[in-house]
């Protein structure tokens, strides 16, 4: 830890031992981090301290700071809402903090007109309109107005209504607006209608289905058939969203189920919204600054943002880690939503897996994230040149190959070629392999085996004949060194070839003691990660639909009688194993080729 300067020592010891906020400045005066204590003088002391043990962030940022500005507050509730907004206000560089947090889009419907419309806004305001977000994006948003215009007609124009206009817009003719310029409807009915939204949009669609199928129905008494027909086709459109909604889990009362995957200094979350036992919509937020920060910290940070911005507040949010001042932060939220707000973080049950399948959305929320960086033509140029320069390439490696092996203790052993051209990926060049001569664990064996042949091959007139500019191995210096002998051994010596060690993303080239060790941030080394985790993806998936071969031909084939043609019978008409298994006997014997006897023995098996 370097020096600290006069000035924070002095003010070190002028610091009051109640609870409140810390600003730390640096030379220029500019806010690079905001804190809030129980006690300002312990907590900010304790950075300052020689025997305190600070991580590698934190010692950076103590390093820089010049100055301290504090605020004294009455209680810890009060210190966790400045510092929220003074996070806001600064955005400073050793936060955590909410990309965007300032311009995160929220659907409005304003009560106080006399025919509200649903619009698009950025600025959520205390002017008793109702407000439903934050939305992740532009575009996330305007999908929502889409859905609800779709199935509600409430009017979108800004025209002024009077309810004598001569003509009514086209909107009014498509069934897509009540047409109120023309008087074609009651203040009323209409407020009835944009009541209908807002239930919608708050998750309770079950109560808007209970209203239209009455107004369905007594348009129906006094045969208004149009007018029925039209709320039939609200219903079914209500009725689909429903279906859509509808999670596998088992889900009771209104909760937010909160996940994240972390890359470097960013980290992906993911807020499933679950209302009534249905997924009524998720929205991915990005947090910049989490480097070096632990599970707990970026959880706290995210929940913290996100609710201060936030329009609802659910009785339970679900957490896929637990949190730091686990009871502030729940007070804060009781004060926020007016009743009791719990933070769990489930163990085991539906709860645990509906966890993990919003961290699984999170992770693939980054992957296409990464995606997008580097889908344009010029972030592609660019990286490709950069492992035209770092690798020590002759050309711009046009076409890149990745290569990786999955395996179980080297049981139904695969591996995965996958090509990029241009920096982009080409499937129709993919190939999988069967590893066929490699009994054991051993991926370098294996490697050298899917190399071997991938080789052997070069000399067609097909896709094997394109000679790669760069091919990329999943691991470190033991697989490339395999990789490189069966290529040696073919005679491909002019193919450069190098592997990408995940556990500190080195880059392994042949002839050279040490790896290129490139920026996280880098283009180039982004690329190649993503060659890396398709290959990985690619390989994984075949393997998994290898086991499911083997699990399917292992439970059938030791059953006496069944043999292909039977096999093939059952699992067509009962869809798998699983299901063979919990049919009764009679059932059984109604599939093609097995009588009573047979279906006895299978049942006995199974």
């Amino acid at each position: 830890m370097g020096l600290v300067s006069s000035i924070v020592q002095e003010q070190l010891k002028r610091l009051p031992s109640l609870p409140g906020v810390y600003l730390m400045k640096d030379v220029g005066g500019n806010v690079i981090y905001v804190g809030k204590a129980t006690s300002l003088r312990q907590r900010v002391r304790s950075y300052f301290s020689p025997r305190q043990q600070l991580s590698p962030k934190t010692e950076r940022l103590v390093n820089r700071v010049n100055s301290l500005d504090f605020w004294v507050t009455t209680t810890e509730q009060e210190a966790l809402v400045l510092e929220l907004n003074l996070i806001k206000r600064y955005r400073p560089r050793y936060n955590i903090r909410l990309k965007d947090n300032k311009t995160f889009p929220y659907l409005k419907i304003d009560l106080n007109e006399d025919w509200p419309t649903v619009r698009i806004t950025r600025r959520p305001e205390d002017d008793g309109s109702r407000y439903f977000g934050p939305f992740a994006s532009t575009k996330s948003v305007r999908q929502a107005l889409r859905v609800i215009k779709g199935i509600f007609p409430f009017r979108s124009c800004n025209q002024p209504i009077t309810g004598t206009a001569p003509h009514p817009c086209l909107e009014y003719h498509l069934h897509r607006c009540l047409g109120p310029c023309i008087g074609a409807v009651s203040r009323e009915e209409y407020h009835r209608l944009i009541g209908q939204v807002s239930l919608f949009l708050e998750g309770k669609q079950e109560g808007v289905l209970q209203e239209l199928e009455s107004e369905m129905k007594q348009a129906a008494e006094t045969l208004d058939f149009e007018q029925a027909g039209r709320l039939r086709d609200r219903i079914r459109a209500v009725k689909r969203v429903i279906e859509w909604q509808r999670i596998a889990t088992v889900v009771t009362g209104e909760q937010d189920v909160i996940a994240f995957v972390q890359d470097r200094d960013y980290a992906y979350v993911q807020v499933f919204l679950i209302r009534a036992g249905r997924l009524i919509g998720k929205e991915g937020f990005i947090l910049e600054g989490t480097r070096a920060e632990e599970p707990p910290q970026i959880m706290a940070s995210f929940i913290k943002q996100y609710y201060n911005s936030a329009t609802y507040v659910p009785p339970q949010l679900w957490l896929q880690y637990p949190v730091d001042e686990v009871s502030v932060i729940e007070g804060w939220l009781q004060g926020k939503r007016g009743a009791r707000v719990r933070l769990k973080v489930p163990c085991r049950g539906d709860k645990k897996q509906l966890v993990m399948t919003v961290a699984e959305n999170a992770r693939r929320g980054l992957e296409q994230l990464r995606i997008k960086q580097l889908a344009t033509p010029r972030a592609l140029g660019t990286a490709l040149a950069e492992i035209k320069k770092e690798l020590h390439l002759s050309c711009l490696p046009a076409r890149l190959e990745g290569y990786d092996i999955s395996n179980i203790q080297g049981r139904l052993a695969v591996g995965s070629m996958v090509v990029f051209e241009n920096g982009r990926p080409k499937p129709s060049h993919y190939r999988r392999f069967r590893i066929k001569t490699v009994p054991q664990a051993d991926d370098y064996a294996m490697l050298y085996e899917m190399l071997n042949r991938r080789f052997k091959r070069h000399s067609g007139s097909d896709s094997w004949a394109i000679q790669p500019d760069l091919i990329l191995i999943d691991g470190g210096k033991g697989q490339l060194n395999a990789a490189l002998s069966a290529m040696t051994r073919l005679g491909v010596t002019s193919v450069p070839i190098a592997s990408l060690a995940k556990q500190n993303e080195e880059i392994f080239v042949p002839y050279r003691d040490k790896p290129i060790v490139l920026p996280r941030n880098s283009p180039g080394l982004q690329l190649l990660q993503r060659l890396r985790d398709e290959s990985h993806r690619f390989a994984i998936s075949y393997h998994r639909q290898i086991r499911r071969r083997a699990g399917i031909a292992s439970a059938l084939d030791d059953i006496p009688g069944i043999g292909p043609k039977r096999k093939r019978a059952l699992l067509r008409q009962f869809g798998s194993v699983s299901g063979i298994r919990s049919a009764t006997e009679g059932e059984l014997a109604a599939a093609r080729g097995i009588n009573r006897g047979l279906a006895k023995r299978v049942k006995g098996y199974l």
